[in-house]
This record gives C-alpha cells, structure tokens and sequence, in this order.
C-alpha cells in the first residue's frame, strides 16, 4: 500500500551521546529515549520517541552521513531504481492527495519526516487525517456522478493505536563514508563489472579476516530511500515500522563487519549483502528474515544466524536469497534455508497461513481483518451463495468467505505460484468448500457463463491499475447478484464502477478504510447489486446487462488494455501473485 524503500542509520559508536543531539533550527528530534513514549502536542495518543538519528544535509544526488567525528558529513551517491526508492505509504495513491501543511516551529513527531516523505501527516492528529480521506472519498464518488440518495458512503473504519503497524519491513545495506585511516578499494576505469569485488574478488573472496577489514573500511547504512530521489534517510526510530523488524535490521547491521559481510554497491554490483527483509506475524509472534545477497557462498552463515538469533530471540526462521543481477527487484530467485523451517505461521480471521520470503501478505495485519470481515459482511453470505474470488493471490479472502458463510468458493489467479499457496493453505485449514484455479479471470468467467454456471457473489481486488475492459464485460456475462469491489487505488475503482454501472449494476455501499495512518493512500471497499437484486436468466452465457447500449463513463481507448500489465507493488521484490498493492507495500 501501497508501497509501499529502505532505512539508514548512521551513528558511530564513540559518538553515540553526540549523535543523540536534536538536530537545531525548528526541526528537533522527538526525545531520544527507546522503549518509553512522548505525548505528541498535536496529538491526543502516545507515540513512542525516536530512537537516535541523523539528518545530513543533502544534495541533488547526494546524501550525507555524519563521519566517524560525528561533527563533518560525506557525500553518498547512489544508483538505485525508483521501485526500491519509493518510500512507505507513496506506492499507492489515494483518491484525493492533501496538499502539504507548512512546517511549524512545534517539534515534529519524526526527526526526518520532511526529507523521508513516507508518513506525509505524521503531525496532523489521526482525527483529522480520517475526516480528510472521509472527504476525499465522497468527493471522488461525487464527481464521478456515483452518489445519490440510495448510495451510503460510511465513515472511514481507523486504527486504535495507529503506529508500529508496518508488519513487513525492507531495508538496503550500503557503504556510506570511508572511516579514517582505512585504506580504499581503487578499481580502473575500465575494469570489468563482473558482479566481483576489487581486483576482481568475488563478494564473499577472502578468509574471514581479510572480509572483515574490507567490510570495515566504510560504515554501513540503513535506511528509506527519500522520496523521488536515489539518496537514503536514516529512520532507525520508524514510527510507522514493526519495533522488531527494526531490532533485526539493527542487529544484522552491527553484525556485518564481525563477519566480514560487505554492504552492496549497486553502481558496479560488488558487495554481498543487499537487502533484509523481515516480516513479522502478527498473532503469533513469530519473525521471518530473509536475507538477499549478492552471491550463492555465504561463510560462516550458521555462526552468523546462531548470533543474530542470541541477540533477537523471537526470529524463528532465517533464509538466504540470491539475487545477482544489477537489477531494482529485490528478491532473486533461488533461495536456501539458513536456520528454522524456512516459513512462518500467522492467524487471519480464525484461519492461519503460510507465509515465506516469496508470499504475498497485507503489510497491516491489524487492518486486514477489518478489511476483510467487512468485504464478507457486505457479500452477505447466508450458506447459499456461490462465491467467485478474482485476483484471488494467497487466497485469503476466498477462505475467510468460505469459512464465514459461502456455499462454494472458486478462487482464479493467473500467477501458480499464488494458485499453490492458496491450495496449502485451504490443505492446511481443512476448508473443504473452497477450490483455485491458475488462470486468466475474465477468461473463466465466460467459460462459466458459457456452461450455464451460476455465480452469486464476486469479490473483486485488482491491482492498482483497476481492472481491464475484457474482464469487466466477463463480469456482466456472469452476472452474478452482488459485486464486492476491494481496491487500493479508489480512482480507478471508481472508473471501473462507472462502467459496471453502465451495464446494469447499481453501486450501494462504500466503505473506506484507513490501511495506512499518517499517509494519504485509502483503502475502500464497494458493493454493487443488480438492479432489482433479482437472480437473472442466463441463457447462452449472456447477460441482459452486457446487451445494455449504454455506454461507460470513460471511453474504452482510454482504460488500460490488461491489469496484467501493473502487477501490486511488491512483485517488484520478487512477491507471487496478482492481488493488491502495498503502500507499497503490500495487500492480501
């Protein structure tokens, strides 16, 4: 959700009450004591405090760590690509973006908020940012003529506690400034760029010793990529990010040079570790950390999980993915087990699924659950209906609504891999009522429509590109009785509604909910009805609906021609499946 991406921390150890110092000139740190927190003045929760940070000053192309003094900044450059640049909360993109409040002289929540662009309200009190997305819902629908007197636009459904929600965190490991008296790797202008280090030396080349005092030549950052740019923030006290995953990313990063793990370069591809990825399960606890490296060789790798297990504890499982390409997707795709079972287990609903490095899971555990049992409460399921889930991923909706209601589940995906995820995880709950299919939604539907197969529900939860024409006109050859439309994007939703509305169906209900606090992306969820809300007769596959000379708000040459074409956010890290978009991110 979006989006959706990295976190730098910059600080030296020698310097750690120095580096604790609030920046000066009207952007103060929050108080910089972990664990304990601070009553915002805008705002009537407790958020916890910023843990120590740094804020360079930055260039066009640069950022700037502070250097082993903590009193003098180094340039960093890098080369990065916009899919891994986007911060949290920008890979997706609401109905109606606020524009940017002016900077008060009040101390701001985040130290960084005003260079890492991920939490865009992250001083505006929560009760405000919900009326906000209340208003730009109904405007949208507004506009777009979608609103009378028998349409219910509800209030946005918000979070308790809206902090820490972020259940999936991703962070880079990148060289920052050389530490004084450390000898620099030189390489000539023209030697080859092979994925080696210097002088040709393989990422992980070398005895234990010799990687170390390479590793240790530079400091190691962590961080989020600023907004629109290739430069990275340093956000080791995230408001918005699991506390654990942060501990992890901590602890790996200290790690490295005692293991002689080298950060990656991406502008000649040396270096060998590039991302981490942890994701943490919500109910059960416990901790998912991929590590994605430059190179299949990692030496010492159960030293290493043996010692960052001792000092995070609750990580249940470790893997290593290999990624060598110069590339901007995160995840490769070979993989090996360094430690636990390679997957975690995490309860959705009153259901459990299976979650790896590759799987596709919503970013907000808390929120899904709102997200989903509202979608079901509109599909109104009575143990009679026969439910068809599009862009059905993991399979997640598809089983919550078949275990709270639907006579029948069919679930379609046209990526496999989803389609075997969704399989398990029916195996693994006993849902007996529920089958998927690897194939091509619109394409099924017609086939179903064409043999006389009846359909009384739909749950619809495209990418952010909406829905494609040859898909929307499969729905209304099917036309089954209700459409439950779950979107990440409410613009396209909302054009993609119009068009149903066209063709016979009449929209009823709106419902937003608010899947990323402090950002401007809404989640919304809609429910349409055949006119009538009578079952109709199919005959022949075709619907009265598609017969409908009406045409739809927004040309055809002017919709996208295949919601293939824009997949969520996170198959840019290598994720399976159609569904969703993370802020980008994630959903489903």
């Amino acid at each position: 959700m979006a989006g959706k991406q990295a976190r730098t921390h910059a600080k030296h150890p020698a310097k750690k009450k120095a580096a604790a110092s609030p920046a000066r000139g009207g952007k103060t740190g929050a108080p910089q004591t972990r664990g304990k927190r601070a009553v915002s003045p805008t705002h009537g929760k407790k958020a916890p405090a910023r843990a120590q940070s740094h804020a360079g000053s930055r260039g066009a192309e640069n950022t700037h760590a502070p250097n082993a003094r903590g009193s003098r900044t180094a340039p960093v450059r890098y080369g990065g690509a916009q899919t891994r640049k986007r911060a949290y909360g920008q890979e997706k993109h609401s109905a109606q973006s606020a524009p940017s409040r002016p900077r008060s002289q009040q101390r701001s929540l985040c130290p960084v908020s005003d260079r890492c662009g991920a939490c865009q309200h992250i001083d505006e009190p929560y009760n405000l940012q919900l009326r906000r997305k209340d208003k730009a819902i109904s405007a949208l629908f507004g506009e777009a003529g979608l609103l009378d007197d028998a349409v219910s636009v509800r209030p946005i459904l918000g979070m308790d506690d809206p902090f820490h929600y972020r259940d999936k965190v991703i962070s880079p490991f990148v060289p920052g400034h050389r530490i004084s008296g450390r000898p620099a790797d030189h390489r000539r202008a023209d030697a080859p760029h092979d994925g080696r280090g210097p002088h040709g030396r393989h990422p992980s080349a070398g005895s234990r010793a010799d990687r170390a005092a390479r590793a240790g030549r530079y400091e190691i950052l962590t961080g989020m990529y600023e907004a629109h740019s290739h430069t990275v923030v340093p956000t080791d006290g995230c408001l918005i990010e699991n506390e654990r995953a942060t501990q992890v990313i901590e602890a790996i990063r200290r790690l490295m040079p005692r293991f002689g793990i080298e950060p990656y370069r991406e502008d000649d591809n040396t270096g060998f570790l590039r991302h981490a990825v942890v994701r943490c399960a919500h109910e059960s606890g416990e901790v998912l950390v991929t590590l994605v490296t430059n190179g299949d060789e990692f030496p010492a790798s159960r030293a290493f999980c043996r010692e960052l297990t001792r000092r995070c504890p609750f990580v249940t499982t470790v893997v290593q993915n290999v990624n060598t390409r110069q590339t901007n997707v995160i995840l490769g795709e070979r993989e090996r087990r360094l430690y636990g079972p390679g997957f975690i287990l995490d309860a959705l609903c009153g259901l459990t699924f299976r979650i790896s490095s590759q799987s596709f899971y919503q970013v907000n555990a808390r929120q899904t659950e709102v997200l989903y049992r509202m979608a079901v409460d509109l599909a109104s399921l009575d143990g009679t209906q026969d439910v068809i889930d599009a862009y059905c991923g993991t399979g997640t909706i598809g089983l919550v609504a078949a275990s709270m209601g639907a006579r029948s589940v069919v679930g379609v995906d046209a990526v496999e891999s989803a389609i075997e995820d969704a399989r398990e995880n029916a195996r693994h709950n006993g849902v007996e009522n529920a089958r998927f299919v690897a194939d091509d939604a619109g394409a099924f539907m017609r086939r179903e429509a064409a043999a006389g197969n009846a359909c009384d529900v739909a749950f619809l939860d495209p990418p952010r590109s909406g829905s494609d024409v040859a898909f929307l006109d499969a729905l209304c050859t099917l036309a089954p009785q209700r459409v439950v439309y779950i979107s990440c994007n409410p613009k396209t939703q909302v054009r993609d509604i119009a068009y149903l509305k066209a063709r016979g169906y009449r929209l009823d209900i709106v419902q937003p909910v608010d899947m990323f606090p402090h950002t401007d992306h809404i989640e919304c969820v809609a429910r349409l009805s055949r006119a009538g809300d009578k079952r109709l007769e199919r005959s022949g596959g075709e619907g009265p609906a598609c017969a409908s000379g009406d045409q739809p708000a927004v040309a055809r040459d002017e919709r996208p021609t295949s919601a293939r074409g824009e997949r969520f956010t996170c198959a840019s890290e290598g994720e399976s499946g159609q569904r969703g978009c993370d802020e980008r991110g994630d959903r489903k």
